[in-house]
Protein backbone atom coordinates (compact mmCIF):
# COMPACT_ATOMS: atom_id res chain seq x y z
CA UNK A 1 0.00 0.00 0.00
CA UNK A 2 1.49 3.35 -1.01
CA UNK A 3 2.50 5.73 1.73
CA UNK A 4 -0.10 8.51 1.66
CA UNK A 5 2.25 10.72 3.68
CA UNK A 6 5.00 10.71 1.04
CA UNK A 7 5.75 14.05 -0.65
CA UNK A 8 5.07 12.41 -4.02
CA UNK A 9 1.58 11.20 -3.06
CA UNK A 10 0.71 14.51 -1.39
CA UNK A 11 1.79 16.48 -4.47
CA UNK A 12 -0.05 14.04 -6.78
CA UNK A 13 -3.23 14.50 -4.74
CA UNK A 14 -2.83 18.30 -4.87
CA UNK A 15 -2.41 18.23 -8.65
CA UNK A 16 -5.28 15.85 -9.36
CA UNK A 17 -7.68 17.56 -6.94
CA UNK A 18 -7.03 20.81 -8.85
CA UNK A 19 -7.68 19.21 -12.24
CA UNK A 20 -4.08 18.96 -13.45
CA UNK A 21 -3.45 15.74 -15.46
CA UNK A 22 0.28 15.58 -14.75
CA UNK A 23 2.41 13.63 -12.30
CA UNK A 24 4.80 15.18 -9.79
CA UNK A 25 7.59 13.17 -11.45
CA UNK A 26 7.00 14.75 -14.86
CA UNK A 27 6.77 18.27 -13.36
CA UNK A 28 9.94 17.75 -11.33
CA UNK A 29 11.75 16.41 -14.40
CA UNK A 30 10.57 19.44 -16.39
CA UNK A 31 11.89 21.77 -13.70
CA UNK A 32 15.28 20.05 -13.42
CA UNK A 33 15.60 19.87 -17.23
CA UNK A 34 14.86 23.54 -17.77
CA UNK A 35 17.20 24.47 -14.91
CA UNK A 36 20.02 22.34 -16.33
CA UNK A 37 19.55 23.99 -19.74
CA UNK A 38 20.18 27.42 -18.24
CA UNK A 39 16.64 28.73 -17.82
CA UNK A 40 17.48 30.26 -14.46
CA UNK A 41 15.14 30.43 -11.50
CA UNK A 42 12.66 33.15 -12.39
CA UNK A 43 9.35 31.97 -10.87
CA UNK A 44 7.13 33.36 -13.63
CA UNK A 45 9.18 31.69 -16.40
CA UNK A 46 8.99 28.39 -14.50
CA UNK A 47 5.23 28.73 -14.06
CA UNK A 48 4.86 29.48 -17.78
CA UNK A 49 6.75 26.29 -18.71
CA UNK A 50 4.77 24.26 -16.14
CA UNK A 51 1.47 25.65 -17.50
CA UNK A 52 1.91 23.56 -20.65
CA UNK A 53 1.76 20.37 -18.58
CA UNK A 54 -0.86 21.61 -16.12
CA UNK A 55 -3.33 22.34 -18.97
CA UNK A 56 -5.34 24.77 -16.82
CA UNK A 57 -4.20 27.83 -14.90
CA UNK A 58 -2.95 26.75 -11.45
CA UNK A 59 -4.66 28.08 -8.35
CA UNK A 60 -2.69 29.71 -5.55
CA UNK A 61 -2.04 26.43 -3.72
CA UNK A 62 -0.55 24.76 -6.80
CA UNK A 63 1.39 27.93 -7.75
CA UNK A 64 2.88 28.07 -4.25
CA UNK A 65 3.78 24.37 -4.39
CA UNK A 66 5.48 24.86 -7.77
CA UNK A 67 7.44 27.86 -6.52
CA UNK A 68 8.45 25.90 -3.41
CA UNK A 69 9.58 23.02 -5.60
CA UNK A 70 11.68 25.43 -7.65
CA UNK A 71 13.32 26.83 -4.51
CA UNK A 72 14.15 23.29 -3.38
CA UNK A 73 15.68 22.46 -6.79
CA UNK A 74 17.65 25.72 -6.85
CA UNK A 75 19.12 24.82 -3.47
CA UNK A 76 20.01 21.29 -4.61
CA UNK A 77 21.63 22.38 -7.86
CA UNK A 78 23.72 25.01 -6.12
CA UNK A 79 24.72 22.93 -3.09
CA UNK A 80 28.00 21.15 -2.48
CA UNK A 81 26.25 17.74 -2.18
CA UNK A 82 26.28 17.10 -5.93
CA UNK A 83 23.05 15.07 -5.91
CA UNK A 84 19.41 15.71 -6.66
CA UNK A 85 16.52 14.27 -4.66
CA UNK A 86 14.13 12.90 -7.28
CA UNK A 87 10.42 13.44 -6.74
CA UNK A 88 9.27 9.84 -7.26
CA UNK A 89 6.95 7.39 -5.49
CA UNK A 90 8.38 5.93 -2.29
CA UNK A 91 10.02 2.51 -2.15
CA UNK A 92 6.83 0.88 -0.87
CA UNK A 93 5.02 1.59 -4.16
CA UNK A 94 4.95 -1.19 -6.76
CA UNK A 95 8.06 -1.35 -8.92
CA UNK A 96 5.95 -0.88 -12.07
CA UNK A 97 4.54 2.38 -10.66
CA UNK A 98 8.00 3.62 -9.66
CA UNK A 99 9.44 2.69 -13.07
CA UNK A 100 6.59 4.48 -14.83
CA UNK A 101 7.25 7.60 -12.74
CA UNK A 102 10.97 7.35 -13.54
CA UNK A 103 10.09 7.33 -17.25
CA UNK A 104 7.79 10.32 -16.74
CA UNK A 105 10.55 12.16 -14.88
CA UNK A 106 12.91 11.60 -17.82
CA UNK A 107 10.26 12.70 -20.33
CA UNK A 108 9.70 15.87 -18.30
CA UNK A 109 13.45 16.49 -18.11
CA UNK A 110 13.88 16.12 -21.86
CA UNK A 111 10.95 18.50 -22.49
CA UNK A 112 12.24 21.11 -20.04
CA UNK A 113 15.76 20.85 -21.39
CA UNK A 114 14.56 21.08 -24.99
CA UNK A 115 12.41 24.15 -24.30
CA UNK A 116 15.39 26.04 -22.90
CA UNK A 117 18.61 24.74 -24.48
CA UNK A 118 17.98 25.79 -28.07
CA UNK A 119 21.17 26.31 -30.04
CA UNK A 120 23.62 25.60 -27.23
CA UNK A 121 26.69 23.55 -28.01
CA UNK A 122 26.89 20.40 -25.94
CA UNK A 123 29.92 18.35 -25.03
CA UNK A 124 30.07 14.67 -25.95
CA UNK A 125 29.36 13.80 -22.29
CA UNK A 126 26.30 16.05 -22.20
CA UNK A 127 24.94 14.49 -25.38
CA UNK A 128 25.45 11.03 -23.85
CA UNK A 129 23.51 12.03 -20.74
CA UNK A 130 20.60 13.24 -22.89
CA UNK A 131 20.67 9.99 -24.91
CA UNK A 132 20.62 8.03 -21.64
CA UNK A 133 17.60 10.03 -20.45
CA UNK A 134 15.74 9.30 -23.70
CA UNK A 135 16.50 5.59 -23.29
CA UNK A 136 15.46 5.58 -19.63
CA UNK A 137 12.19 7.35 -20.48
CA UNK A 138 11.22 4.25 -22.46
CA UNK A 139 12.36 1.60 -19.97
CA UNK A 140 9.34 1.29 -17.68
CA UNK A 141 7.99 -1.94 -19.19
CA UNK A 142 11.40 -3.62 -18.98
CA UNK A 143 11.55 -3.74 -15.17
CA UNK A 144 10.04 -6.78 -13.51
CA UNK A 145 8.98 -7.13 -9.89
CA UNK A 146 12.09 -9.01 -8.72
CA UNK A 147 15.36 -8.46 -6.89
CA UNK A 148 17.09 -7.79 -10.21
CA UNK A 149 14.36 -5.36 -11.25
CA UNK A 150 14.66 -3.58 -7.90
CA UNK A 151 18.43 -3.41 -8.28
CA UNK A 152 18.16 -2.06 -11.84
CA UNK A 153 15.67 0.58 -10.69
CA UNK A 154 17.96 1.72 -7.87
CA UNK A 155 20.94 1.88 -10.22
CA UNK A 156 19.05 4.05 -12.71
CA UNK A 157 17.72 6.25 -9.93
CA UNK A 158 21.23 6.82 -8.56
CA UNK A 159 22.43 7.73 -12.06
CA UNK A 160 19.61 10.27 -12.38
CA UNK A 161 20.53 11.86 -9.07
CA UNK A 162 23.94 12.90 -10.46
CA UNK A 163 23.88 12.84 -14.30
CA UNK A 164 21.82 16.05 -14.71
CA UNK A 165 24.44 17.88 -12.67
CA UNK A 166 26.87 17.46 -15.56
CA UNK A 167 24.44 19.36 -17.78
CA UNK A 168 23.82 21.99 -15.11
CA UNK A 169 27.54 22.50 -14.54
CA UNK A 170 28.20 22.74 -18.27
CA UNK A 171 25.29 24.99 -19.28
CA UNK A 172 23.72 26.74 -16.34
CA UNK A 173 25.79 26.91 -13.17
CA UNK A 174 26.82 30.42 -12.23
CA UNK A 175 30.52 30.94 -12.89
CA UNK A 176 32.69 31.08 -9.82
CA UNK A 177 34.06 34.56 -9.27
CA UNK A 178 37.63 34.99 -10.48
CA UNK A 179 40.14 35.18 -7.66
CA UNK A 180 41.13 38.72 -6.85
CA UNK A 181 44.76 39.54 -7.56
CA UNK A 182 46.80 40.04 -4.45
CA UNK A 183 47.97 43.60 -3.79
CA UNK A 184 51.48 43.17 -2.42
Amino acid sequence: MPNTQSPYVAFAMLLSSNGHPVTPAELHGLLIGRSCAGAGFDAEAWLADAAQLLEIEPGDTVRNALIGLQEMVKGELNSEDMAIVLLLPSDDAALADRAEALGQWCQGFITGFGLNAGGKDLSTEAKEVLQDLVAISQVQEALEESEDGESDYMEVMEYLRVAPLLLYTELAAPAAPAPKPSLH
